[in-house]
């Protein structure tokens, strides 16, 4: 059994999740600013994510669940992850963003499953805070271990795929290490590098 693990936002949804959210209250400008410091590696991880989510404090859940559903893919997603699989892959989903964006697009690409974080909602409206398994700058490092050890797979036999400061701490324990459109702190610590949007790319090097 071999592993891929994709990150989501500008990775397989081409924008960033919470900047779509953003939209409608008006912030996608300030928020976005804040995202993009963040891939750069020029802000804490957590810090960041803590900040911008509280600004979507007051967004119908129902609005953010529909918003999501209609995320667009990058171009190239669904031909990928269709491939890997044929090539005996796993494809599991690592985001630093929201399980409503990633558990649709898990079901339209047959991702094999999906890790990232909670919106929290009271009475149907976003409260500001946020949990779950990918808060941290750490986070995808640790899981992707976890998930290793539970299937079995080697680090020889794992590709990991990114593009911003978060995804840095899986880099480690993948043989093929995949800067895509990424920051220029990502595309250091990789081994390939591509810089158009078009994951089937990927593929010439598998």
């Amino acid at each position: 059994m071999k592993l891929a693990v994709f990150d989501f936002d500008s990775t397989l949804m081409d924008g960033e999740t919470i900047d779509f959210l953003a939209k409608p209250l008006g912030l996608e400008e300030k928020v976005a600013s804040i995202t993009k410091k963040a891939m750069a590696g020029e802000l804490d991880f957590f810090e960041s994510l803590i900040e911008r989510v509280s600004l979507l404090k007051g967004l119908e859940y129902k609005q953010a669940v529909e918003i999501c559903q209609d995320l667009p893919l990058m171009p190239g997603a669904l031909e990928t992850i269709s491939e890997l699989k044929k090539q005996g892959y796993k494809v599991v989903c690592f985001s630093g963003g929201f399980r409503i964006g990633t558990s649709p697009a898990k079901d339209k690409l047959g991702i094999d499953a999906d890790f990232s974080n909670i919106l929290h909602e009271k009475d149907g409206i976003l409260t500001g805070l946020v949990g779950g398994d990918m808060m941290f700058g750490f986070s995808k490092g640790d899981m992707i271990q976890r998930v290793q050890a539970m299937l079995g797979v080697s680090i020889e036999d794992t590709l990991v795929a990114g593009d911003g400061a978060n995804d840095v701490s899986m880099f480690p324990y993948a043989a093929k290490r995949v800067a895509f459109c990424a920051n220029d702190i990502l595309k250091k610590e990789a081994n390939i590098i591509i810089d158009k949007k078009d994951l089937t790319l990927i593929l010439e090097h598998i």
